[in-house]
């Protein structure tokens, strides 16, 4: 039976960390091995991509992938979402039509609108007809007029901060508001480190760095050594192993010679904090392309005035010789020293200052008022590997190598649970078990966990990882 299967799961990050927890709630034994002293602790999550809004260059198929993996991860990691929508606005600058997203965003609403006649319990994205909304010109004029509610209850409410302060001549109308929530990296962390503690079936070892892979002698099993924390090494088998190492799946892939086509990018994110700020705004998404001057800014809100931005230029998130890829003799794409050295969290102190100034600056061409932000913490980063030679691919899960070895290859967190699911697929095949058939029913002791205690761990997390505790804290609610 699949309960007798041993599962090695290499990686503790957001896909590593949701297949040992998808495993364990079913009660498979498995053992999670994790680098660093906490999980979840990787590239700065921030957005559900609730239907791949922000990505105009990906296919359509890609968002409706997008839209049914997030809401699935709504449904299980319930306590993890900032509940607001996101705004987009497109600068007249831009080559881009609002009227070109029209057409996506209807099939993502009737797909939305089939998956709640479904299971009404899909319905986590607010209405069905407030999926999104269009505001012209008279619309916005309106809106400016008005008085913003302490708390957002609507998507006018929502829309009113917008229209108060962007210039509306810069950019080509309607605006349009969607709803695509964000994510808390660290409540995510709070979750999974919170309901693995209760799993008798999942042991976690943090700051345990495996070394070797090998088949073993049947040569369908696998041995892993790996080193502790206190440097001792050790060695475990386990019937199949799961290779979530992030960026660096290569790494592991390299050890038994399998073969793969990847990408990995460093990317970087920052934080701003906004004193004068004294309104709920939703996420705001200037669409630029990529790479240039005017690349797309993105402005995620928090609490206490702190929000984390994006801005799709090497001068702020993106970064020159910052994508490489995989090659004939290796799987794992080789990133360059500077990138090494800023994964090891020694930026340094200048570098900080001038891109976060650098973001705030690009925000603020749009945001005039939001020149007087300044820096609000330190940059989240990380390296984000990319299957294939597309390195617009946004909806990526798993693929599988040999025997009994599996690769999590998640490009967005919301991909998470579809590698999961694809991997209890693959270890049923020779064993179906009909208990399996209803994923998002299997998390009894993830559904447990209360809001406060997520809160309170998260708070923590925030801390200890040297950011603002209100990156840890909910915000926004559902629409009424």
């Amino acid at each position: 039976m699949t309960n007798s299967i041993s599962v090695g799961v290499v990686g503790g990050g957001m896909a590593g960390s949701t297949v040992a927890l998808r495993l364990a709630e079913q009660g498979i034994n498995v053992t999670l091995f994790e680098e660093g002293a906490t999980l979840v602790n990787g590239p700065p999550i921030c957005h559900l991509h609730a239907g791949g809004n922000l990505y105009r260059e990906i296919s359509d198929e890609q968002c409706i992938t997008l839209l049914r993996q997030s809401i699935d991860t709504l449904r299980v990691f319930s306590h993890t979402a900032n509940i607001r929508p996101t705004v987009i606005a497109i600068p007249t600058h831009d080559n881009g039509n609002p009227k070109q997203l029209l057409a996506r965003l209807k099939k993502l609403r009737n797909e939305y609108a089939n998956l709640v006649e479904r299971d009404h319990k899909n319905q986590v994205l607010g209405p069905v007809d407030d999926y999104f909304k269009l505001y012209d010109r008279d619309a916005l004029e309106a809106l400016s007029k008005e008085t913003s509610p302490i708390t957002a209850h609507t998507l006018d409410d929502w829309m009113i901060p917008v229209a108060k302060n962007l210039n509306l001549d810069e950019f080509k109308l309607p605006l349009i508001i969607v709803q695509e929530y964000g994510l808390s990296i660290f409540r995510i962390a709070a979750t999974v480190s919170l309901a693995l503690e209760k799993l008798d079936s999942c042991k976690v070892l943090t700051q345990s760095k495996v070394t070797h892979i090998q088949h073993q002698e049947d040569n369908i099993g696998w041995e892993i050594a790996y080193t502790s924390a206190n440097h001792s090494e050790h060695t475990i088998k386990v019937d199949y192993l799961v290779n979530a190492c992030g960026y660096r799946t290569g790494t592991l892939d390299d050890i038994p010679g399998f073969k793969r086509d990847r990408l990995v990018e460093f990317k970087a994110a920052y934080l701003a904090h906004w004193p004068d700020c004294k309104e709920e705004w939703p996420e705001v998404i200037f669409h630029g392309e990529r790479g240039t001057p005017n690349g797309m800014a993105q402005l995620t809100p928090y609490p206490g005035g702190y929000f984390q931005l994006h801005g799709m230029t090497e001068e702020i998130t993106l970064f020159k010789e910052g994508i490489v890829a995989s090659s004939e003799h290796s799987a794992q794409p080789k990133l360059g020293g500077l990138f090494h050295r800023k994964l090891s969290d020694r930026w340094y102190q200048t570098e900080i200052e001038d891109r976060s100034k650098n973001a705030i600056e690009h925000v603020a061409q749009f945001i005039p008022s939001f020149c007087s932000a300044v820096v609000g913490g330190n940059p989240l980063f990380g390296a984000q590997q990319i299957p294939g030679d597309d390195p617009s691919l946004r909806a990526a899960d798993v693929s599988f190598a040999g025997v009994n070895y599996a690769r999590a290859e998640i490009v967005k967190a919301s991909s998470a649970l579809e590698v999961a699911d694809a991997i209890i697929g693959n270890l049923e095949q020779d064993a179906p078990n009909q208990d399996c058939q209803k994923p998002l029913e299997r998390f009894s002791t993830t559904h447990s966990l209360n809001a406060d205690e997520i809160i309170s761990l998260a708070k923590k997390l925030a801390d200890d990882r040297n950011f603002p505790t209100a990156l840890a804290l909910p915000f926004g609610q559902y629409l009424s």
